[in-house]
């Protein structure tokens, strides 16, 4: 009888304990959108105390990408993710708007500086005409 109290104490501690993370099933690549189909949702009874686990909540309502390469049946940790930044500039010259991705650098009221995604950096002045 005490034999089967105390392993039904221990199943339901386990259970009551356990930390609901996300796990990958595919290994993920360096700069990767994490999507919610690549993550499976497992309880595991201790995560090492340097990683703060995501949570399901968080990769539905916001969009990261990975920091680092990530391999399959990892759990995916804060410091694994980022969340992804909107590199669009958009230059409205009244009727015409051109859409560019990259960074404003610099501005004034002769031109815009941007740096593009490979690292150019271009410039357009406000009367449309570049360089």
């Amino acid at each position: 009888m005490t034999l089967r109290l105390s392993s039904l104490f221990l199943l339901l501690n386990t259970y009551l304990f356990a930390i609901p993370v996300l796990v990958t099933t595919v290994p993920l690549k360096f700069e990767e959108k994490v999507d919610k189909t690549k993550l499976i949702l497992k309880q595991v009874e201790s995560v090492s105390r340097l990683c703060q686990p995501i949570s399901l909540e968080e990769i539905e309502s916001n969009e990261f990408i990975t920091t680092h390469h990530i391999n399959k049946n990892v759990i995916v940790c804060q410091k694994d993710v980022k969340l992804v930044e909107n590199n669009e500039v958009i230059f409205n010259f009244g009727g015409l708007k051109i859409v560019k991705k990259g960074k404003i650098i610099y501005e004034n009221s002769e031109f815009i500086r941007f740096r593009n995604l490979d690292g150019t950096i271009e410039q357009i002045y406000k009367d449309g005409r570049s360089k």
